[in-house]
């Protein structure tokens, strides 16, 4: 008598047909049961219940089945089916960026600690025009609290490329922790200090500027290289849902209880920023053969934007978006008492700030997500055409029910527009490469805008918060003409 033999293989979710010799392997095609999957278990169930031993004597009953054992299957695998069950994912997305255990520590952890940021940063304005109605004023709240990035995010970027960026992470949030808990000490009279104001926002800025260059060089060391326009959306889309929570937190409790302890609720939040990045293992930076070393180090993002277009591109439409394109960011209690009619210190000033938030939020993801499969360099600009089209609309609303969707489309362009054109750049960098480019990006992001309020306030009370706003909307236009990065060529991990 022929027969066959079935039998089961460990890790794979069909069964072997191993046929007698010389007899031709069966086709096993899409529709067949062997090649069915359907869960490593029901697999290995089918296979025992049809394994069978060959009968050497004719006319003797073969003998039942009997189950062998069976090895395990990897770890991997079965939390591979518990989570994913067949299904691959993309390269690039977000979930794939979730799947790696650090990044997804550092996700929740940064999340939470800007919540407190964000209540403090939209209190922080309202108490600027509060004490003052004068535009000016927040123009110079605001260039205490952004200026430092102008001025020392590249002394930050090379710190990050050449110590411990865990270390200088944490010891940079324990600073943030104790100078929030001193902005809490300096608001808590019922006319605060002006000069002490300035002077404390200015030392938080400053830490800041040291802070968010080594995050952003951190950032792809969680997860491959691969998945890295996924982390980025994720990081974004974090950042501004904390701005989605954070104010509407912060103007309730700033109508609550004042400004003084919004402040001092964003000290505490920089525990779980901290608690986070102590759980997280890092390789040290390794220097570049040929590299810079010293205070040359200071020109190194500077020397790769030479060398590269596409980054003095990407870094060039960063610094006129944010100059020209974002003063209604730091104005944005002015816009809401003149156009829309809002009290700057209401919860209904947090709910506009909510809606940029919100907005931000969606557009970030939506690089991770519904755009992952396409590339970035082609979103770039249709979305700054999309921003200068809601800020002109925004611009020109009177109404609040009106003011809310509207801020909601512009914080969707803005941030579809700002989460492409970093993973543009992201993608473009070597690994030691990464700290001295992105504290030029952080510069250009960050510290320009302070410089283009300082310009608007005097403007603001001479003409109106909607014609500077008018400019901003064709300032992006223009700037469409310019932000075309090319595709990015792959450049290996360690440079």
């Amino acid at each position: 008598m022929r027969s066959s033999q079935l039998s089961y293989t460990p890790g794979t979710d069909h069964c072997s047909k191993r046929p007698h010799p010389g007899r031709a392997a069966p086709a096993h095609g899409p529709g067949s049961s062997l090649t069915r999957r359907s869960g490593w278990s029901a697999a290995r169930s089918r296979c025992q219940a049809r394994r069978v031993r060959a009968d050497p004597s004719p006319g003797r009953r073969p003998p039942a089945a009997v189950p062998e054992p069976a090895a395990s299957p990897p770890v991997e695998e079965i939390e591979d089916a518990l989570v994913d069950g067949d299904r691959a994912l993309a390269p690039g997305s977000a979930r794939a960026a979730l799947r790696h255990a650090a990044f997804r520590r550092v996700f929740l952890g940064s999340f939470l600690s800007n919540i407190g940021t964000w209540m403090q940063n939209v209190v922080l304005g309202a108490l600027a025009y509060d004490l003052t109605g004068s535009p000016t004023f927040v123009g110079v709240v605001l260039f205490a609290q952004l200026g430092p990035f102008l001025l020392l995010s590249v002394v930050g970027g090379a710190l990050a490329d050449a110590v411990d960026r865990r270390r200088l992470l944490v010891t940079v949030s324990a600073s943030q922790l104790v100078l929030s808990l001193l902005l809490a000490v300096v608001a808590a009279p019922e006319r605060p200090s002006q000069v002490a104001l300035v002077v404390v926002v200015f030392a938080i800025g400053v830490g800041q500027s040291m802070f968010n260059p080594a995050y952003s060089a951190m950032l792809p060391q969680l997860v491959d290289r691969r998945d890295l326009p996924g982390a980025i959306a994720l990081h974004s889309a974090q950042m501004n849902g904390s701005r989605v929570v954070g104010p509407v937190i912060g103007a309730f409790l700033d109508s609550a209880v004042g400004a003084s302890a919004v402040f001092a609720a964003n000290g505490l939040s920089y525990l779980f920023v901290i608690a986070s990045l102590v759980t997280v293992h890092l390789p040290a930076p390794a220097p570049h053969p040929g590299g810079p070393r010293g205070l040359r180090r200071l020109g190194a993002g500077l020397a790769v934007a030479r060398r590269d277009p596409v980054v003095a591109r990407c870094l060039v439409t960063i610094v006129v978006f944010s100059l020209l394109a974002l003063t209604f960011v730091g104005q944005l209690p002015v816009v809401a008492e003149r156009n829309l009619g809002i009290d700057e210190r209401s919860g209904a000033y947090g709910v506009l700030y909510a809606c940029l938030g919100v907005g931000a939020v969606a557009g970030a993801l939506s690089i991770g997500t519904v755009f992952s499969r396409r590339p970035q360099e082609a979103i770039v600009r249709p979305a700054l055409v999309a921003y200068a089209g809601a800020l002109a609309a925004f611009a020109l609303v009177r109404s609040p029910m009106l003011g809310y969707p509207v801020m909601l489309v512009v914080g969707v362009t803005y941030f579809a527009f700002i989460t492409s054109l970093s993973t543009v750049l992201q993608q473009r960098l070597a690994d030691h490469e990464r700290g001295g480019v992105m504290a030029l990006w952080i510069m250009g992001f960050g510290g320009t805008v302070p410089i283009g309020n300082l310009i608007a306030g005097p403007i603001i009370e001479a003409t109106s918060i909607s014609a500077v706003m008018l400019a901003g909307s064709a300032a992006a236009l223009g700037l469409s003409l310019y932000a075309r990065p090319r595709p990015a060529a792959p450049i290996a991990a360690g440079g």
